[in-house]
C-alpha cells in the first residue's frame, strides 16, 4: 500500500507545480511577469486582495533584486511558508535556467559563434530591449524634472568616469539627494498580513550584510568562488528590475577581461527569449566559465540576496510606508538606476553592437515592434537572429 504524501510535501508541490507552469508560459519580461501573477494569484486563485498585491509590488519595487521573482517568492512564502518561497522560486525560475545553461553549452561547442550573422542580429536586439527598458523606467521611476535631471546626471557621471565604484557612489548620492528634493506622502490602509517574527529578519539582513562584505572583497582567482562573488554582488545592487543587473555583470565579465562582449551580449539577447526571470540570464554566464556546476552557483548565488532582502524587508514595510523620508531615499536611488541603465545603453551595448548605418536601421525596426506593435520579445529574438544572418 502507497504511504500518502503529507500535506506539507502536497503544498510544495502544489505551490511548485502553479509557479512551473508560470515559469514555462511568462513572456514578456518583468512587467509583464507581474500581471500574470496578479491574474493567477488575484482574479483566479484568490490568494490575496488586489490591494495586498500591489503592496507586494510595492516593496519588491523598492528592494534590490528582481522584483517579479521576489514578489513570486513573497506568495508562495504568505500561501505556504519558507517552503512555499523555495518551492515558487524554483518553479518560476528552472525552466528559464535549464534553457540558458543549454544554450551556453551549444555556445561553447561552436566557439566561432560570435562571428556569426545572427550574433550580430541578436546584439541589436539587446539595443533595442534595453533602450526600451530605459524609456518604461524613464516614465515610471522619473516622473519629474527632478528625478529626470538626478537620472541624467548619475548617467554623466558613469560615462564620463566608468569605474566599478562609481556606480555604487552614483546610487547613494541619488539617495541622499532624494532624501532632500524629493517628499512622497504616506501610505495607509495597509491589509499586508506578516508572518515573519522574531529574530529571524535581523538574521536575514545580517546574512546579506556579511555576503556582501564578501563579495566586495578583491579576488584574485577565476574559479567558482569568483563566480559566486560577482553574481551575489550584481544581485545585491541591481534597483528597478532584470535589466538594470546588465551594467553590474559587464563590469565583471566583459570589462574585465573574463568574457568577450559578443558571447555576453549573444546571452542576453537570448535570456530575452526564454519565459521566466531574466536573472537566469547568469545560468549562462556560469555554464560559458563553468559548466555545469558554474551555472547551478550563479543562478544560486545572483537570486540569493535579493531573496535574504525579501525576508529581512517584509517587516520593515510598515515602517517605509510611514516614514516619507525613506521612501523619497529609495524613490532617488530609483532615479539613479534610470541614470546607469542608461550609460549601459551606450556602453557596452550601443558599441559593441552598432557599426553602420543597417544596423542602426534594424535596431530601430526592433525597438518599434516592442514599444510600438507589441510584438512579443519571443518572436522578436529569434527575428533579429534571422536579419542579422541575411545582412551581415
Amino acid at each position: 500500500m502507497t504511504k500518502p504524501r503529507d500535506d506539507k510535501t502536497q503544498s510544495f508541490w502544489s505551490v511548485f507545480q502553479v509557479f512551473l507552469r508560470l515559469g514555462l508560459t511568462s513572456f514578456g519580461g518583468p512587467a509583464a511577469h507581474l500581471g500574470y501573477f496578479h491574474d493567477e494569484f488575484v482574479k483566479r486563485r484568490r490568494w490575496l486582495s488586489d490591494a495586498a498585491y500591489g503592496e507586494i509590488v510595492a516593496l519588491c519595487q523598492l528592494l534590490p533584486g528582481p522584483a517579479s521573482s521576489q514578489v513570486g517568492l513573497t506568495l508562495g512564502f504568505l500561501q505556504r511558508g519558507y517552503g512555499g518561497a523555495f518551492a515558487a522560486w524554483l518553479g518560476f525560475t528552472l525552466p528559464s535556467a535549464l534553457l540558458m545553461t543549454a544554450f551556453a553549452f551549444g555556445f561553447n561547442l561552436w566557439p566561432d559563434a560570435g562571428a556569426s550573422g545572427w550574433i550580430a542580429g541578436l546584439k541589436l536586439f539587446v539595443v533595442a530591449v534595453v533602450a526600451q527598458a530605459v524609456w518604461q523606467m524613464g516614465k515610471t521611476l522619473c516622473p519629474d524634472a527632478t528625478r529626470l535631471s538626478l537620472a541624467l546626471a548619475v548617467a554623466i557621471v558613469l560615462l564620463v568616469v566608468g569605474e566599478a565604484w562609481i556606480q555604487i557612489v552614483a546610487l547613494i548620492a541619488a539617495g541622499a539627494i532624494g532624501m532632500m528634493v524629493h517628499r512622497p506622502g504616506s501610505e495607509t490602509g495597509a491589509e499586508l498580513n506578516l508572518r515573519i517574527q522574531g529574530r529571524w529578519p535581523w538574521l536575514f539582513a545580517g546574512l546579506f550584510a556579511v555576503l556582501l562584505v564578501l563579495a566586495l572583497l578583491p579576488r584574485d582567482d577565476t574559479g567558482l568562488l569568483w563566480l559566486a562573488g560577482e553574481m551575489y554582488r550584481s544581485g545585491a545592487l541591481v534597483f528597478g528590475g532584470g535589466h538594470v543587473v546588465l551594467p553590474w555583470l559587464q563590469e565583471g565579465f566583459v570589462a574585465s577581461g573574463q568574457m568577450p562582449a559578443d558571447t555576453f551580449l549573444a546571452g542576453y539577447g537570448a535570456a530575452q527569449a526564454v519565459p521566466g526571470p531574466l536573472f537566469t540570464f547568469s545560468a549562462f554566464l556560469g555554464a560559458i566559465e563553468g559548466g555545469l556546476a558554474g551555472a547551478l552557483v550563479a543562478t544560486l548565488a545572483v537570486f540569493l540576496p535579493g531573496s535574504l532582502l525579501v525576508f529581512a524587508g517584509l517587516p520593515l514595510w510598515a515602517y517605509l510606508r510611514r516614514h516619507p523620508h525613506a521612501r523619497a531615499a529609495l524613490a532617488g536611488v530609483n532615479a539613479g538606476v534610470v541614470g546607469l541603465l542608461l550609460s549601459a545603453l551606450y556602453d557596452p551595448v550601443w558599441v559593441s553592437a552598432i557599426h553602420s548605418g543597417t544596423g542602426l536601421a534594424l535596431t530601430l525596426a526592433l525597438w518599434a515592434g516592442l514599444a510600438l506593435w507589441r510584438v512579443p520579445v519571443w518572436i522578436l529574438a529569434p527575428a533579429s537572429a534571422l536579419a542579422g544572418v541575411v545582412l551581415f
